[in-house]
């Protein structure tokens, strides 16, 4: 099968994650067009159209004709224009699948595409469980992260004497930034608490990102009730991640993964996060202990094959 997917910039590189990992473990081809670079993350590109020529242009529009799947990311939809049409063009007798990734469009007006998406009959993901609430027709496709990639490999972090806990958000107020470096002003400003700095990562390419992350011995993701991809690339490069995991999104994971215990470590108010940062901070045995489990926990259950091996048995049940 021969599938294009399409997405404006790629949210949190997870497109070329798929693309890249579909071409390597199964008989399915794809491919990923994308229209913009946001935030300087400069994830990898496939066929990103700024940057092709006329030429180019003409040999994508053969592949769009004789795909015979397209696979949709966030809001993109038929009438995105690509060169001098539209993908409308080449939709007829194409599978389509619309796969959600917390657009702020979609959060705002979930009924819009739950209405579209029955009318047409098609088949929509989601990329965390969260967003199952907006989306229940929706199928669950967990996110990947290639974890034996030397950047998402385990390497141990300098010890200068200060515990550093890392956070890369994209947007600061929707990933509880304040309430972190809230929290760890309080610790620094106790007598007797153990050095703890908080790191913020932001406007930086993916790559530098991840090199920046393993020098943190701990890594924050939110407070929100789900996960970010954020969450696993760390977990991959055998971090202690806390996060504000709810109910729903444990339940989900477990019952996706087959995981009984799960590695995030747990805190979805400020107080419980500080009284977490103090126990990690001061225990670097403990840090140690819990970034194993996360590395281990993302060899066992979440691995590349696996997740793509989901959204292949999507495709093929189209």
């Amino acid at each position: 099968m021969k599938i294009i997917h399409f997405a404006i910039n790629d949210p949190a590189g997870a497109a070329i994650a798929f693309v890249r990992t579909i071409n390597k473990y199964n008989c399915h081809q794809a491919r990923l067009v994308t229209w913009e670079i946001r935030y300087n993350f400069m994830y990898e590109k496939d066929l990103h159209l700024p940057w092709m020529k006329n030429g180019e242009l003409e040999a994508l529009y053969t592949e769009m004709d004789h795909a015979d799947a397209f696979h949709f990311h966030m809001l993109v939809d038929e009438n995105q224009e690509v060169g001098r049409y539209r993908i409308a063009d080449f939709i007829r007798g194409k599978k389509v699948i619309h796969h959600h990734h917390g657009h702020p469009g979609f959060r705002g007006d979930p009924q819009k595409y739950r209405d579209k998406y029955r009318r047409l009959k098609r088949k929509a993901l989601v990329s965390t469980p969260d967003l199952l609430r907006l989306l229940p027709e929706a199928t669950w496709q967990p996110n990947l992260v290639p974890i034996g990639d030397p950047l998402y490999m385990p390497e141990l972090a300098q010890e200068n004497g200060c515990v550093i806990i890392g956070q890369a958000p994209t947007r600061r107020e929707l990933k509880n930034t304040e309430d972190l470096l809230s929290v760890v002003a309080d610790i620094r400003g106790q007598d007797g608490g153990s050095c703890l700095k908080a790191e913020i990562i932001e406007n930086t390419n993916h790559k530098s990102c991840l090199r920046m992350k393993k020098q943190c011995h701990i890594i924050f993701d939110h407070m929100q009730g789900y996960y970010g991809v954020t969450s696993l690339e760390s977990l991959s490069q055998g971090k202690p991640v806390i996060a504000g995991l709810d109910d729903w999104n444990v339940g989900w994971i477990k019952e996706v993964t087959g995981a009984y215990n799960l590695p995030w470590i747990i805190a979805r108010d400020p107080g419980t996060l500080g009284v977490t940062l103090r126990g990690l901070a001061r225990d670097g045995d403990l840090r140690d202990d819990l970034g194993r489990r996360s590395r281990e926990f993302m060899e066992t259950y979440w691995t590349e094959q696996k997740m793509a091996g989901l959204l292949t048995q999507v495709y093929e049940a189209l």
